[in-house]
């Protein structure tokens, strides 16, 4: 039974979900830092109001509190935005030159030329139509 357990444990997609939710439990420590400590003073700065809790409007005698609200979308607006601007965007940045830089695979087909369907670059007659090839070299599709 524990051998079990230490193969379901061991297993790389579990290992890999396990080192995501560790990476991202300190990404959010992070993230929520930096909006409480930096973001939410300057909020302050240029509003005058670091917090909102205490807007509130009573109708019928229920108190229904909107700045607890106004304060989770504000924080929630800028996590996303800190997430975006500072995971997302270079991420994306970085794939996209990667992308741009990457070397074209060597071609592993060519195509017949009597019936052009692709076939091994290294075959010399085609298994489709049972033409001779030779050496002629074709572009790969």
């Amino acid at each position: 039974m524990f051998k079990g357990f230490r193969q379901f444990v061991m297993r790389g997609n579990v290992m890999d979900l396990a080192v995501a939710v560790v990476i991202g439990a300190a990404f959010g420590a992070v993230v929520t830092s930096f909006v409480t400590s930096i973001l939410t003073p300057l909020i302050a700065a240029i509003i005058g109001k670091p917090d909102f809790s205490a807007f509130n409007v009573t109708v019928n005698g229920a108190v229904i509190s909107y700045g607890i609200f106004l304060n989770a979308l504000i924080s929630f607006l800028l996590v996303a935005a800190a997430v975006y601007f500072f995971m997302v965007a270079p991420m994306n940045a970085w794939k996209a030159r990667a992308a741009r830089s990457a070397v074209p695979a060597d071609p592993t087909t060519k195509k017949c030329p009597e019936c052009a369907t692709e076939i091994p670059i290294a075959a010399r007659k085609c298994p489709f139509c049972t033409s001779v090839i030779g050496q002629v070299q074709n572009t790969p599709a």
